[in-house]
C-alpha cells in the first residue's frame, strides 16, 4: 500500500536518521509506507473537516467580504475588481483573488453561506494535505502526521478556516510554493520552481505584501542547496522572477489599464490607484503603521488595538499566546537541534533544507507580526502554523530518534522541550479563568508523567518496556496538543467563546483586555455603540469597523446594527439565502462594529421601516444609498440585495466620495439617498465638512414620520423621531446648481 501523497515513498530513516539510527523494529521497506500513514492523513482531514464546518452559520461571517462576493455573482465587473457592490463604486481592501474563487463558486452554487464557504474549507484541508506530503518527504511518515495534526488544530487556523477572510486561501498558495520549491531542491527541475513563483505572486494577489514573507526563507534555501551550477541557477532563478512578477502583478496591472472614470475607486489607497494600495496600506503601512493602518512608534498604532503592543515578545501575549504560542517555544527548539542534527550533511541535503526552508518561514512571519507597527489582527498569526507545524512535526522526530540514539549527549534535549511545552500551556490555560479549569492539572500531570516515562524507559529495545516507551511519547504528544484542540473546538462547539467570527475571528475564551482584546466575541457593555464608550471613536482613524467592545472584544453587529430578518430583500422571504441561512446581521453578517455609522440606524440597528422607505422610493437610483463605511454598506448589500455606496471605505479614511463625484451621481439621478454622520466620517474632516455643508444645504431631511408605523412614531415625540433619524438626506437633480 504506497501513499497517495507520495508517488515515490522511501524509507522514513532515510532523511531524519542521525549518524547512529536508533534501535527498534525496521523501518518499512522502500517501495512501501506504513499501513497506517494513509488511514491516519485521513482521519486528521475528517477531524479538519468537522472543525471548520460544524456549525458554521453566515451570521459569522465578514459583511464586507460576503458583500463583495455577493456583488461579485450580480456583476462580472465587480468580481474582476473586487468591488463592494454591484453599481462598482468602492472595492474591497485587498486583491480580489480569494473573492474571486468564492465568488465563482457562488456563481455556479447560488449565493449563500456554505456556496461561499466550500472553497475556504477545501482550501484549508489542502493545505493540511500539501504540508503532510512536503514532510514526509524530507522527515518521514511520522513527521508528517503529526505536522498535519498540529497544523489541523492550532486555534487561530480553525477560527480563520471558518471565516471568508482571504487568509485560509492565502495560506495554502504560500505553502504550495514552498512545497514547490522544496520538490525543485530535490528533482533538479525548473517546472516546480516556476510553479513555486506562480502560487507566491497568487498570494500577493491575495494579501499584498504578506504574501511575499516567506520568500526570502525560499530564495535563500535555493541559492544553497539547490544542484546546478552557478550560471544555471542564477537562469533558473531569473525565470522564475519572471513568473513571480507576471503573476503578481497582472491585477494590478489591469487595473491600471482601465481609466479611474470607469473603474471603482480602489479600497485602501490614498488615490484610487491599486499601485498605492501595494506600497502603502496593504504594503509597509501594515509593518511602520500610517496609511490608514494606525500611527507607528511604540506599538501605539493600530498595531497595539487588536494584537496588544508591538514587540518581540507578541505572539505571548494575552491576545495572541493561546491563539498561536502553544507550540512555538519547541518549534524553536527543534529547529536549532535539526540544524545541528544535520551539521556534517552535504550541502544538498533536503532534510536540511526543509528545516532552513520551515524554519526560515516561521522566523520571518515571528518577527513581521511581532514588531508590525500598523494593524495587526491576531487571525493574520495563522500564517505562522505551517512553519510551527512542520519544525514540531520534522524537528521533532529528529529529536526523537537522537533522544533513541544512545549519545548521552541529546538524552535531555526532546525532554526539555516537551517540558517547556507543558509549563506554557499551564500558563496559557491558567490565563483563561474560569475556562475548564480542569484541564491544565491535568496537562501538567499527564506532561510530567510522560516526561520521567521517557527518561526511564528510554532504553528499552522491544516487548513491554518498548511499548510502555511508546506510551510515554504519546502521553506528551496528547499533552502537548490538548490545550491548542481545547481552543480550536471552540469555535464549532462553544457559541460562548470568544470566536465567532466577522471582521476579528479567534478561537477559546477571551483572555485579552481592552484595545488589546482579540475580539470575534459578542457582548460589550460600553455606553456607544457597538459596546464602545460614549466618543470613544473620535479620532481613532479606524472608522471601517474594528473596534474593541467594553470587554475588549469585537461587536458583529454594533454601531452598524443587526439588520432585521427580512430587510426587504427581494428574492427570499424573511431574508432567506440561497442554501437555507437567515438574513440576521444582513444574512451574512456578524462583521463587527462599525465605527458607530451603521445603516440608517433605529437604537443601534437598521431600522426595517426606513429601507422599505428606502427602496420604495429609490425612482431608478443606481444606488439605494450611500454611508460612511464599508461595513455598514455591506451589511445592507446583504439585506437588501441592492448596491450602496461606502463613502470612505472600509477605516473612513477613503477618498472615495468627493462633491464633485456626489453632484455627478445625483445629478445623473444614481443616488436618491445619503447618510451623513457615522463613525466613518473623521477620516477626511474637510472633505467631509464640505460634502456635509452642502448636502445639508441642498437635501432634504427624511423624517420619521414619513416611513415609521403609528406604533413607532407614538413611542416618541415628533422632534425626538426627526432628530434621531435626520442624518438622511433626500436629494434630487433639481438640487445641483
Amino acid at each position: 500500500m504506497t501513499s497517495a501523497t507520495d508517488p515515490h515513498p522511501h524509507p522514513e530513516t532515510t532523511a531524519v536518521s542521525p549518524d547512529r539510527p536508533p534501535p527498534g523494529p525496521p523501518a518499512a521497506p522502500p517501495d512501501q509506507a506504513p499501513r497506517w500513514s494513509l488511514p491516519a492523513l485521513l482521519a486528521i482531514l475528517v477531524l479538519a473537516g468537522v472543525l471548520y464546518a460544524w456549525n458554521l452559520s453566515g451570521s459569522s461571517l465578514n459583511s464586507f467580504y460576503s458583500a463583495a462576493v455577493y456583488s461579485g455573482t450580480q456583476s462580472w465587473k465587480a468580481w474582476f475588481f473586487g468591488s463592494l457592490d454591484a453599481g462598482n463604486f468602492i472595492t474591497v481592501d485587498k486583491p480580489p483573488f480569494a473573492l474571486m474563487v468564492m465568488g465563482l463558486s457562488c456563481r455556479v452554487l447560488g449565493f449563500g453561506t456554505w456556496q461561499m464557504m466550500a472553497p475556504e474549507i477545501a482550501a484549508a484541508l489542502g493545505t493540511i494535505w500539501i504540508l503532510h506530503s512536503s514532510v514526509k518527504r524530507a522527515f518521514g511518515h511520522a513527521a508528517a502526521a503529526i505536522a498535519a495534526l498540529v497544523l489541523a488544530l492550532t486555534p487561530i487556523t480553525v477560527a480563520i478556516n471558518r471565516d471568508n477572510n482571504p487568509d485560509t486561501i492565502l495560506v495554502l498558495l504560500m505553502v504550495g510554493g514552498a512545497a514547490l520549491a522544496l520538490r525543485a531542491l530535490r528533482t533538479d527541475r525548473l517546472l516546480p520552481l516556476i510553479g513555486s513563483a506562480v502560487l507566491f505572486g497568487l498570494a500577493f494577489n491575495t494579501k499584498m505584501l504578506q504574501g511575499y514573507i516567506a520568500l526570502p526563507a525560499v530564495f535563500a534555501v535555493y541559492v544553497y542547496a539547490s544542484k546546478p551550477g552557478w550560471r544555471k541557477k542564477a537562469v533558473n532563478l531569473a525565470l522564475a522572477a519572471v513568473a513571480l512578477a507576471v503573476a503578481s502583478f497582472w491585477w494590478a496591472a489591469a487595473v491600471s489599464l482601465v481609466p479611474a472614470d470607469d473603474r471603482p475607486y480602489i479600497g485602501g489607497s490614498t488615490d484610487g490607484s491599486a499601485w498605492d494600495l501595494i506600497m502603502g496600506y496593504n504594503g509597509l503601512g501594515r509593518v511602520l503603521g500610517g496609511e490608514g493602518n494606525g500611527g507607528g512608534g511604540g506599538g501605539g498604532g493600530g498595531g497595539g488595538t487588536f494584537a496588544g503592543t508591538a514587540g518581540i515578545g507578541r505572539m505571548f501575549n494575552d491576545v495572541l499566546g493561546g491563539q498561536i504560542s502553544w507550540l512555538i517555544p519547541f518549534a524553536f527548539l527543534a529547529l536549532a537541534a535539526g540544524l545541528v542534527l544535520r551539521g556534517r550533511a552535504p550541502r544538498t541535503d533536503p532534510t536540511r533544507a526543509a528545516l532552513v526552508l520551515w524554519g526560515g518561514w516561521l522566523v520571518l512571519h515571528y518577527l513581521t507580526f511581532a514588531l508590525a507597527e500598523g494593524t495587526m489582527h491576531p487571525y493574520y498569526t495563522t500564517a505562522l502554523a505551517p512553519g510551527i507545524a512542520a519544525l514540531t512535526g520534522g524537528g521533532g522526530v529528529m529529536l526523537w530518534r537522537a533522544f533513541r540514539g544512545g549519545d548521552a549527549r541529546w538524552s535531555w534535549v526532546l525532554p526539555a522541550g516537551l517540558a517547556v511545552t507543558g509549563v506554557w500551556a499551564v500558563v496559557l490555560l491558567r490565563r483563561a479563568t474560569g475556562w475548564n479549569t480542569w484541564l491544565w492539572p491535568v496537562v501538567g500531570v499527564v506532561m510530567a508523567l510522560a516526561i520521567v516515562g521517557l527518561f526511564v524507559f528510554r532504553t528499552a529495545g522491544s516487548g513491554t518496556r518498548a511499548r510502555l516507551l511508546a506510551v510515554s511519547l504519546a502521553a506528551a504528544v496528547v499533552a502537548g496538543l490538548a490545550g491548542p484542540t481545547a481552543y480550536a473546538a471552540s469555535p464549532a462547539f462553544d457559541s460562548a467563546s470568544g470566536g465567532m467570527g466577522g471582521t476579528n475571528p479567534t478561537a477559546g475564551p477571551s483572555t485579552g483586555n481592552g484595545m488589546g482584546g482579540p475580539g470575534g466575541g459578542r457582548g460589550g457593555d460600553g455606553g456607544g455603540p457597538g459596546g464602545m464608550p460614549d466618543g470613544a471613536r473620535q479620532g481613532s482613524g479606524q472608522a471601517g469597523g474594528e473596534f474593541p467592545g467594553g470587554d475588549g472584544r469585537m461587536q458583529p453587529g454594533g454601531g452598524g446594527g443587526e439588520l432585521p430578518q427580512g430587510g426587504g430583500a427581494p428574492g427570499g422571504a424573511n431574508g432567506e439565502f440561497p442554501g437555507g441561512d437567515s438574513a440576521r446581521s444582513g444574512g451574512f453578517g456578524g462583521g463587527g462594529s462599525d465605527g458607530g455609522g451603521g445603516g440608517p440606524m433605529g437604537g443601534g440597528s437598521v431600522d426595517s421601516e426606513l429601507i422599505a422607505y428606502l427602496e420604495k422610493h429609490q425612482d431608478g437610483a443606481k444606488w439605494l444609498l450611500a454611508v460612511s463605511n464599508s461595513q455598514s454598506a455591506g451589511q445592507l448589500i446583504l439585506s437588501t440585495h441592492k448596491p450602496v455606496i461606502s463613502m470612505w471605505g472600509f477605516t473612513g479614511s477613503d477618498q472615495a466620495m468627493t462633491l464633485a463625484k456626489l453632484k455627478e451621481l445625483v445629478k445623473k439621478g444614481e443616488l436618491h439617498y445619503i447618510q451623513l454622520g457615522g463613525g466613518g466620517m473623521g477620516g477626511n474632516s474637510s472633505l467631509n465638512q464640505e460634502i456635509t455643508s452642502w448636502v445639508q444645504k441642498n437635501g432634504t431631511a427624511v423624517k420619521a414620520s414619513e416611513y415609521a408605523s403609528t406604533s413607532t412614531t407614538e413611542s416618541t415625540s415628533d422632534s425626538a423621531s426627526d432628530s434621531a433619524t435626520s442624518t438622511i438626506y433626500r436629494l434630487d437633480p433639481s438640487d445641483v446648481g
